[in-house]
């Protein structure tokens, strides 16, 4: 087992981040190794574990999910990957759930959900880790690649003699990695603490209140989260779905079927007498919308209707124009088309006499924006049951203030509806308007690629609102995860505090307020805030990242616009082909390449996972990194240097080689290969 790094090697490669890109890399590495060289060197860094980073670290509790099918995950390229390397196979997470020899560090508990697994099922994030972690060793077990684990925290990337030298990523603890080409591939990049959250951890310490700041769910102490009293909680999206899990199921807390013939998904939660009364809130005000189980197991494929891809090719084709003004009121044609159209095939009788698909097409068209595609649609349905705004797809039906009295009614027709969503999901229209974000959203991130949205538009718009919609919609949790805090709803365990909702100190305690109108603020005197990061760098706690935007190393990258500068995407910027860090003054540096969320900006797409058949920006980037990885190998054989690359120290002394595929992490805190379940 490695448990340091030689400090004169010099490796082919340094990979700062050891999640799925970085297994990425290192298989494409594995797929372009011309035949009879040396294996290609590669040290892997990351501060969790190598092979399943943060995200997915294998010892984490199997409360906390995917939200993407089992069927939707590998590693592996094939003929839909935009690149041009070669196509090399290998197994996806159900084929690897189905073979028959586990590796010997495998963990014990992987065999029991691994039989579980089907191809629409939701995995956990741990056994989607271990997949990870073991695709790492199988691409080092073809002997093209010898992978040095590394378990740290990268702080700096310093030059070694000029822009033709060598990369060494510094290390907190003092060690070094050098190599002669560097990838970043830190995945999502969380938030340093802001002024605001720094007031609110001092003021909790100050007066014994509890608080639980924004942070990775794994990363967070849960057993401070005192049982019995309220909690008051902020953030309805994916990081809520799991805290809830946490804290109930993980307290002892079940669900067992409610016995409704009407509506079969429905729970009844029995409590363990552990678990806070929640009192959650966001802007929102509604959590994230449920994904539906369907009888095939996937959802079918929606087709547009009003937006589709010649219409897509034309806005491309255009410059500079106004996402608001443009493009969204096509897109709020199509949402309302997808409801109504579900109406007319399933609910006819939900509908005014006498409407026809014709005549609401016809009215859709001709609708000039949102205000009078929702009067398109208040027309046409005589049930207010089914009546949709499409400024508030994500909302309550209406906007604030409202009585408790109505904002009780609307959690209850909301939970309702859930409801019927998961029993009845091909004749259900919330089910097919999201099913329209999924297939919408794709082709409007196209058109920032293509230059057709100004600058100024894309981070009002897309990144102000539109993508928050896209992923409430769309991005919801597994059916059986809204059935269950739908359970908790109807318990009186989760109290749901309103759209608008804001969590203050006030006075020694945290007082919540939202649009609903109370008699008083509700006050706990505890507060946990489930915000997820959005991967940006322009606040991040990763020191290596932000230390290069500090010193001029690296740049934002930044939304063309015709009105001026164009305003900063939140990512660093890179070069469009190789992906090579740009400094300050646009110069790239040819041996650093950053791939995925913290260059999301000229790599749109990159923070989706891979998917079968599905041309995958993340395993494209990965392939470009490898080429570009093997050519300066080539060049530093012709130069005179291959002997030198990633010479390591010997078993058993100080830098020690990685004793191969299914080796432990190489240094820093252990991470068990076995790790017991929690």
């Amino acid at each position: 087992m490695s448990t340091g790094v030689d400090a004169d090697a010099c490796f082919d490669a340094v990979v700062v981040g050891g999640g799925p890109r970085a297994v990425s890399v290192v298989e494409r590495l594995a797929a372009r190794h011309p035949d009879g060289a040396p294996p290609v060197r590669v040290a892997v860094l990351d501060r969790v574990e190598v092979g399943a980073g943060a995200t997915w670290r294998t010892d984490q509790s199997p409360l906390l999910l995917n939200n993407t099918y089992s069927a939707h995950t590998t590693v592996y390229t094939d003929e839909s990957t935009p690149m041009d390397g070669p196509v090399t196979p290998g197994p996806d997470l159900i084929t690897w759930a189905r073979e028959s020899t586990p590796p010997p560090d495998r963990p014990a508990w992987v065999a029991a959900e691994a039989a579980a697994l089907r191809p629409w099922s939701y995995p956990s994030r741990r056994i989607q880790g271990v997949y990870y972690r073991e695709q790492l060793a199988r691409a080092e077990a073809t002997g093209r690649v010898l992978v040095t684990r590394v378990l740290g925290e990268a702080v700096a990337l310093e030059r070694d003699g000029g822009a033709d030298g060598d990369r060494t990523v510094r290390l907190a603890d003092g060690r070094a990695l050098r190599g002669r080409i560097v990838v970043l591939a830190q995945g999502m990049v969380q938030a340093k603490r802001s002024a605001r959250t720094a007031a609110l951890v001092a003021a909790a310490e100050r007066d014994g209140l509890v608080y639980i700041e924004p942070g990775m769910p794994a990363e967070r102490d849960w057993d401070r989260v005192p049982g019995g009293e309220t909690v008051l909680v902020t953030g309805l999206g994916a990081n809520f779905f799991d805290v809830v899990a946490l804290l109930t199921e993980g307290r002892g807390g079940t669900f067992e079927p409610a016995g409704d013939p009407a509506r079969p998904a429905r729970l009844r939660y029995r409590p363990s007498g552990r678990e806070p009364h929640l009192v959650a809130g966001s802007r929102r005000g509604l959590p994230y919308r449920s994904k539906a189980a369907y009888a095939s197991g996937f959802p079918p494929r929606y087709v547009p209707r009003l937006a589709t891809a010649d219409w897509f090719a034309g806005i491309a084709a255009g410059r500079g124009q106004d996402f608001r003004r443009d493009v969204w009121p096509q897109l709020a044609r199509e949402f309302a088309w997808a409801h109504l159209s579900t109406l007319l095939a399933h609910h006819p009788g939900a509908l005014v006499p006498g409407t026809g698909a014709a005549d609401l097409l016809d009215r859709l068209r001709a609708a000039p924006g949102e205000a009078a595609v929702d009067e398109v649609i208040a027309r046409a349905v005589a049930d207010p049951r089914r009546a949709l705004a499409v400024g508030r797809l994500d909302r309550p039906p209406a906007p604030g203030p409202v009585d408790a009295g109505t904002w009780r009614r609307w959690v209850r027709e909301h939970a309702e509806d859930e409801l019927d969503a998961m029993h009845d999901p091909l004749r259900h229209p919330r089910n097919t308007v999201n099913r329209a974000m999924a297939a919408l959203r794709g082709p409007v991130r196209k058109l920032v690629t293509a230059g057709a949205l100004d600058g100024e538009s894309v981070a009002r718009d897309l990144d102000g609102w539109f993508t928050a919609l896209g992923l409430a919609l769309a991005s919801g949790p597994p059916p059986h995860r809204t059935a269950r805090v739908l359970a908790l709803i109807d318990a009186g365990v989760l109290e749901l505090l309103g759209e608008d909702s804001e969590v203050r100190y006030e006075d020694g305690a945290f007082t919540g307020r939202s649009a609903v109108r109370r008699a008083a603020p509700v006050r706990a005197r505890a507060f946990v805030e489930t915000r997820m990061s959005k991967g940006v760098v322009t606040d991040t706690d990763d020191p290596l990242l932000d230390g290069l935007l500090r010193a001029g190393r690296a740049r934002l990258h930044r939304w063309p616009s015709g009105r001026g500068p164009g305003p900063a995407s939140g990512t660093l910027d890179v070069t469009p082909d190789g992906y090579q860090l740009l400094d300050a003054a646009g110069v790239a540096d040819e041996r650093v390449i950053v791939l995925g969320i913290p260059a999301e900006g000229v790599q749109p797409g990159s923070a989706i996972g891979a998917t079968p058949g599905v041309p995958s920006p993340l395993l494209a980037g990965a392939d470009r990194a490898a080429a570009r990885v093997l050519a300066a190998r080539a060049a530093a054989a012709e130069a005179g240097g291959a002997g030198a690359a990633g010479a390591v120290s010997p078993p058993g002394g100080p830098g020690a080689a990685d004793a191969g595929p299914s080796a432990a992490p190489a240094a820093g805190p252990s991470v068990p290969s076995a790790p017991a379940a929690p």
